[in-house]
């Protein structure tokens, strides 16, 4: 008997949203031994406000890549019990993660949500938006971008003279002129898989870290003579980063203010 998302040669493919949640990271910056997306903002592990928000926003099947104490993830994520997991058990980049998520996608070719499970302060619209423009004019790459006043460490969107995607260029890789670009990639991806999956080993490891990077995909889908989307949709307040504790004691902050906001 198939699963609904298994399809056989003739079968009809159900599921309609899947998303993979790259949830493998050890919070070592975090000077904590939990894995980083168990760490907690608001009395809550912060993996925990990004799968709500992808449940609200309709995805009808998140598959999490786990690694460093990847059964305490499993324990602490018990509650929900149609969750999938996949595992990393090195952790070589984000292109990686998903390469670890392939075997699970093999029979499905509709849209793919890739995010971090480290973003707690994602938004059910800016999700919506991003598969609304899929459906709109289906891309193989729909990126959600930012605008931020302040778009330091980022890596900035390039655009061609009829603003259309070209790439992205890393801060420390950018020239001036390109440094004083403030529209941002946020690191939300919606992919069509069956591209997704055609380039994942075209990805190289020629970076400092020697890692696979997903930010890589949309530029070899491009060259490929592929659509590639970035559409400005996700709020500054979506890209706050997690990478020490003073950044989670300011999501934290942050968090609460949202929630007072919502229930004042």
């Amino acid at each position: 008997m198939n699963l609904p998302w298994e399809t056989t040669k003739r079968s009809v493919i159900l599921v309609k949203k899947v998303a993979v949640v790259m949830a493998a990271g050890k919070g070592t910056r975090m000077k904590s031994e939990l894995p980083k997306v168990l760490c907690e903002v608001c009395g809550r592990p912060m993996i925990e406000y990004v799968l709500d928000t992808l449940e609200n926003a309709g995805i009808d099947r998140i598959l999490v890549v786990i690694g460093y104490r990847g059964e305490l993830v499993r324990e602490m994520l018990a509650h929900r019990p149609k969750l999938e997991y996949c595992e990393q058990r090195e952790q070589k980049g984000t292109g990686h993660a998903v390469m670890m998520a392939r075997p699970a996608l093999a029979n499905y070719d509709g849209p793919l949500l890739v995010l971090a499970g480290d973003c707690p302060m994602i938004q059910r619209e800016s999700i919506e938006a991003m598969f609304a423009e899929y459906d709109r004019e289906p891309a193989a790459c729909v990126m959600g971008t930012a605008y931020k006043d302040d778009p330091a460490g980022l890596g900035r969107i390039i655009r061609d003279a009829d603003g259309q995607f070209q790439k992205i260029v890393e801060e420390k890789d950018a020239t001036d002129a390109e440094r004083q670009i403030t529209e941002v990639n946020m690191s939300y991806y919606l992919f069509r898989t069956p591209d997704l999956l055609g380039v994942l080993d075209l990805l190289k490891t020629d970076n400092a870290q020697g890692e696979y990077y997903i930010t890589d995909a949309p530029a070899v889908l491009l060259s490929q003579g592929k659509k590639v989307v970035a559409l400005p949709v996700l709020k500054p307040i979506e890209g706050l980063g997690i990478n020490h504790a003073e950044e989670l004691a300011a999501v934290d902050q942050a968090m609460k203010q949202m929630q007072s906001a919502v229930t004042s």
